[in-house]
């Protein structure tokens, strides 16, 4: 039995004490009936580029939000002036309800969430076969994100003409996780195939080609790209920001920072497990609280009844190990 979710809690649970003023205060707010809908692009610094009746829009948030997060891929409603023309400013007064939240912490001790991006379908993990080395802790947190956020994952694995991706294949065959291949800068017909009529977030951390893929499948984006480090094998940060972009054959990508870390302090095991429906009908039987790591678990009776394949079983608990302060990403 898949268990029960808990409420995603965001920043209109937080009780704020309201500030004294001259003016008399009102339980009354306006309903901005006429408030144009839009998609948030790109946010830089306050101020949030929006898609509105296919114009960007530059805009800034409404008072009346409060302390209310807005991220790229929010579906927001706006009023002022929305034309789009140079030096004009609108306000988003309005964020719809959230189809999907992908969030990560500083680390695995940081309370804080920090929202990447909502409303996305695809969580597209990018990490390169050489130069630099593949990660597999990094991408193991990854997947553990994207099944956290209810995201459909899908490895593209780069520069496989500097490396063969069989390893790296065989390594993640037993979740199920479909993968694509590419070469430096070539995406191919499987990959614009699994990015059609989607919204895919790409991650990964710097250097593994991310941005030079977005600008082939994007031209007109011009993301910047680097170079690895000869000496340390890391890339450089060449995006600062996220952001939305329309691919020409359907659908959006949305590019985000290189990451150096993928803090999942937010992630209970029972969400992971959830997203394997042959175990999580056995994990029911498990102790509450159960880590699945230990020799409590029910899930090593599960598989050895047959109920499961073993390998499956072998590679969640490598998922699960994120909880581990001592791996090294």
């Amino acid at each position: 039995m898949t268990p029960t979710r808990r409420r995603d809690l965001d920043e209109d649970d937080v009780r704020v004490r309201p500030g004294r003023g001259t003016r008399p205060r009102s339980r009354l707010r306006p309903k901005h009936a006429e408030a144009a809908a839009g998609t948030v692009l790109t946010v830089d610094r306050g101020r949030y580029t929006c898609l509105v009746d296919e114009k960007p829009v530059m805009a800034m948030k409404a008072r009346e939000l409060g302390r209310k997060g807005v991220v790229v891929g929010d579906r927001v409603a706006l009023v002022g002036d929305t034309s789009g023309t140079p030096d004009t400013l609108a306000r988003i007064v309005r964020v719809s309800p959230r189809t999907s939240v992908l969030r990560r912490t500083a680390d695995d001790t940081d309370p804080v969430e920090r929202v990447i991006v909502a409303n996305a379908e695809q969580l597209v993990v990018v990490t390169a076969l050489a130069d630099p080395e593949p990660r597999p802790r990094l991408i193991d947190r990854c997947l553990v994100a994207a099944y956290d956020a209810g995201l459909r994952p899908l490895l593209c694995l780069t520069k496989s003409d500097l490396a063969p991706p069989d390893a790296l294949v065989a390594a993640y065959a037993p979740l199920d996780v479909p993968y694509v291949v590419t070469r430096r800068g070539q995406p191919t017909d499987a990959l614009v195939e699994q990015l059609r009529d989607r919204v895919s977030v790409l991650v990964g951390h710097s250097g593994v080609g991310k941005s030079t893929l977005v600008n082939a499948l994007v031209p007109a984006a011009a993301r910047s790209t680097g170079a690895v480090n000869a000496v340390t094998g890391r890339g450089r940060h060449t995006s600062s920001s996220a952001v939305a972009l329309r691919l020409p054959f359907g659908g959006w990508v949305v590019d985000t920072p290189g990451l150096r870390s993928f803090g999942l302090a937010h992630v209970e095991p029972a969400q992971v497990v959830a997203a394997f429906p042959d175990l999580a009908e056995g994990a029911a039987s498990c102790p509450p609280a159960c880590s699945h790591l230990g020799a409590e678990c029910a899930l090593d009776a599960w598989v050895a009844a047959g109920r499961a394949d073993p390998r499956r079983l072998a590679s969640l608990r490598r998922l699960l190990v994120f909880r581990d302060p001592a791996e090294d990403l």
